[in-house]
């Protein structure tokens, strides 16, 4: 069977966030039970651009594939390949950087289902850009979001943002002049940012938040501070392996001797229920996500079926 190839707009047409969350969680459980593998990101640094790549192996579904993306001044390219483990065969290119929102999306969707109040009806959301909207969408999927409280740096920015899902999700999402008041008193905060510095006071956080930071994934950035990370109850990372690496929202706490790493738990732990996600319902909880190949691969292979099925993609000729 020829190998596809398949365009961001193929991708936004097939997936969206309620699917994507669903395929994440059953990639975490998979990788729980030994049915996966997941390799994490390894970047080659150039002058002028940064080539990044990670892998990961679907036995349950029969496919591998690496997530490769080159970032410049300008922007980035993301392409996922998935080849079949029976044959070894390039099986699809997909373009991938609507799929890696979605996928970044419903992952914190996936942890907010065991880390978040059960009854949040706010949140405070720390970006306007493109990866903010799937952390909304996820959220409201997974809580009964009625209002958000949105911040960036730009007002403009974030007065677009809030038309723009408000309208797409039906809720409430209103631009705050001030980061505290997307952080303060609030049950849900997510942080969605390319912020090196932290975007608010942890000690401003009520008790029983749940605070999701997705945006860095270097280890000389950071969106949370060590109050937040020291006020934690329950430290979950997508991957604990990948976070030792990269995660620099951890690099202060740590420094400080206020955190260590056996403190962290994987998600698939979590998702299986072999770790508690939220121990008391006054528990601070901290999810910190920077990013996985098996939620891409899992995405990927779905895409690819569908495609097959609905006659889309373009024949590759290798």
């Amino acid at each position: 069977m020829a190998a596809l190839f398949l365009t961001e707009a193929e991708v936004s047409r097939l997936l969206d966030i309620r699917r994507a969350m669903d395929l994440v969680e059953a990639a975490f459980r998979r990788l729980a039970a030994g049915e996966a593998t997941n390799v994490p990101r390894v970047r080659a640094v150039g002058q002028t651009s940064v080539l990044h790549a990670m892998s990961a192996s679907a036995d349950y579904l029969g496919y591998s594939g690496a997530k490769l993306y080159a970032t410049v001044r300008g922007g980035a390219r993301f392409h996922l390949a998935l080849y079949s483990q029976a044959s070894g065969e390039l099986a699809a290119l997909i373009e991938a950087n609507r799929l890696g929102q979605l996928r970044t999306g419903a992952t914190t969707g996936v942890a907010a289902a065991a880390m978040a109040p059960l009854d949040a009806a706010e949140m405070g959301l720390f970006g306007t850009g493109f990866q903010a909207e799937t952390q909304l969408a996820a959220l409201c999927v997974t809580r009964p979001i009625k209002q958000a409280f949105v911040y960036s740096r730009k007002p403009e920015n974030r007065a677009s943002f809030a038309d723009r899902m408000s309208n797409r999700l039906e809720i409430d999402v209103t631009p705050v002049d001030r980061p505290q008041d997307a952080a303060e008193d609030l049950p849900i905060v997510v942080t969605a940012t390319t912020a090196r510095e932290p975007v608010f006071d942890g000690h401003c956080l009520a008790e029983g938040t749940h605070v999701a930071a997705v945006g860095s994934n270097w280890w000389n950035r950071a969106e949370i501070d060590a109050d937040t990370v020291r006020r934690a109850d329950t430290v979950v990372c997508d991957s604990v392996e990948a976070c030792r690496r990269e995660a620099g929202d951890f690099r202060d706490a740590l420094e400080k001797g206020i955190f260590d790493w056996a403190r962290a738990v994987d998600l698939a732990e979590v998702v299986v229920g072999r770790a508690v996600g939220r121990r008391k319902a006054d528990s601070v909880t901290l999810f910190k996500s920077v990013g996985m190949a098996i939620e891409d691969v899992a995405l990927g292979v779905w895409l690819l079926e569908q495609a097959r099925a609905e006659h889309l993609g373009t024949p590759l000729p290798l």
